[in-house]
């Protein structure tokens, strides 16, 4: 019986490690994005973070652009990318997904998303963020990061993405 007891043991002991280094698939946004070291910059974050990158047109540069390979580095031929020719086809294609859309005019913090694992994070163009038809349209699942200074109208594109993908990652990872 004690055999049969640890076996057991042991079973739910590999479960548990198994579910705990179990690698994460979020989904990184980006609505229109205007500046491509951003863009290369959170290409780099998505490989890291095992991320996927989905980007949404019209782009402000084009894909083959030496700012972004260079921001990039040469990771960008690993980035699990998948490119939208406008908004509609996006929403289409991942209707049933749960997605979190970040704007500064959002009501919620960031760290009160309910993350789970292949969620979607869905970031606006650097100049004007998310469309406000949109922020309208979806406030139940509007996030903001806080400024804690009222001189700053948002942060950096890149930065904001690795504060909500990596507080992802810990809240699933290390609850």
């Amino acid at each position: 019986m004690s055999v049969v007891l640890l076996n057991m043991a042991l079973f739910f002991i590999l479960i548990y490690y198994q579910i705990k280094n179990k690698a994460l698939a979020f989904n990184i946004v980006l609505m229109e994005p205007e500046i491509p070291m951003n863009t290369g910059n959170i290409g780099r974050l998505s490989l890291a973070s095992g991320a996927n990158l989905h980007l949404i047109k019209p782009f402000g540069f084009e894909l083959d652009n030496s700012r972004l390979k260079r921001a990039g580095l040469d990771y960008w031929p690993h980035i699990n990318l998948t490119v939208y020719d406008n908004a509609a086809s996006f929403f289409e294609i991942n209707e049933n997904a749960k997605m979190a859309f970040l704007s500064s005019h959002g009501k919620q913090e960031y760290y009160e998303i309910d993350f789970e694992d292949e969620m979607f994070f869905i970031f606006g163009k650097e100049s004007v963020g998310l469309p406000k038809d949109l922020i309208a349209e979806q406030e139940a699942s509007v996030y903001k990061i806080p400024l804690m200074s009222d001189k700053v109208r948002s942060i950096n594109l890149a930065n904001a993405v690795a504060i909500v993908v990596y507080e992802g990652i810990r809240a699933l990872k290390f609850p």
